[in-house]
This record gives structure tokens, sequence and C-alpha cells, in this order.
């Protein structure tokens, strides 16, 4: 995954963010293995839904949930419930399952 250091994206307030498998880190954020393996849990999601599909069903559920969770919708995003339930093991990737995200949709 490539990694760039820059003070526009993401916007303030925000660590890092993953563009079509490109992390985009705030000069001023020390990079974790733990934040790199959260963002390459999203790599593969995106790359299992041609990235597009990704960036679409990612906006559509948090929409969704928007409306039950409200300021914590992001946090019940399948896709961000994989990556953070999963974030800590190093391996996770080696062993993830096609589409595991969807394990995370109800709920």
């Amino acid at each position: 995954m490539k990694v760039i250091y820059n003070n526009i994206l993401p916007f303030p307030g925000f660590a890092a963010i993953n563009l079509f498998g490109i992390l985009f880190v705030r000069e001023n954020v020390i990079l974790t293995s733990r934040v790199l393996n959260h963002e390459r849990i999203h790599t593969a999601q995106m790359k299992e839904l041609l990235y597009v599909f990704f960036y679409l069903l990612y906006f559509l559920e948090w929409i969704i949930r928007l409306f039950k969770y409200r300021s914590k919708s992001y946090y019940n995003i399948s896709f961000e419930r994989e990556a953070y339930g999963n974030d800590g093991n190093p391996v996770y990737l080696k062993s993830r399952k096609f589409f595991a995200w969807t394990k995370f949709i109800v709920g």
C-alpha cells in the first residue's frame, strides 16, 4: 500500500484516508501498525468490490445507519466493523474470506 504524507488530505480532524488503495496521512500523524492494518483491510474490501462498488455501498450504508445510530453511524458500517474488529490481528488478511464484511451487515 502506498502511503502519502501531506497536509491536504485527509481534511483537518482526520488522521488518514484510504482512497483507491492509496493511504493519505496528515503530516503530523504517526502511522501505527494497527491503523495500517485497518486500512489494508479496507483495501481488500475495495478490491473485491472493484473499488467503485465499495464506495457506493459504503455511502449507502452510512446513510441508512445514520437514521438508527446518528453520530455513531460511521462505526456501525459493516466495512468499518470488520476493519475495527480485526485491525489488531496482523495476520487477519492471510485467513480472511472473501466478502467477510457481509457478516457485519446485520446489527
